[in-house]
């Protein structure tokens, strides 16, 4: 299992562990994270699975995909560390991450 740490916009710090494969938005739903909603299911057609990716783990998540950087435009308070927790799978390496969570979602 891969430690994941949720950080909601007041600061409030959850952290769950995950099966390497999943999706970091997919363990948010099953963990009922707040600030995630995933109204898509995963397709990368949306952007209400927006975080920010703590800058310690931007290298290891990698950059946005095209698409994903398509439908990040339609996201609330974009940055250059947000991604779709949809498109970033979950593995050994990701152990630890930390993801911020918007105020909103778009």
């Amino acid at each position: 299992m891969t430690k994941i740490n949720f950080v909601d916009h007041s600061g409030q710090t959850r952290t769950i562990d995950v099966e390497n494969g999943a999706t970091v938005m997919e363990a948010a739903i099953r963990n009922a994270i707040p600030g995630i909603e995933a109204e898509c299911g995963g397709a990368c057609a949306c952007a209400t699975c927006h975080v920010y990716v703590d800058e310690a783990w931007r290298a290891i998540v990698g950059e946005p995909s095209p698409m994903e950087e398509d439908m990040l435009d339609f996201g609330y308070d974009v940055k250059p560390d947000s991604r779709l927790s949809c498109q970033i799978k979950v593995t050994a390496e990701l152990d630890g991450l930390i993801v911020r969570t918007p105020e909103r979602q778009a």
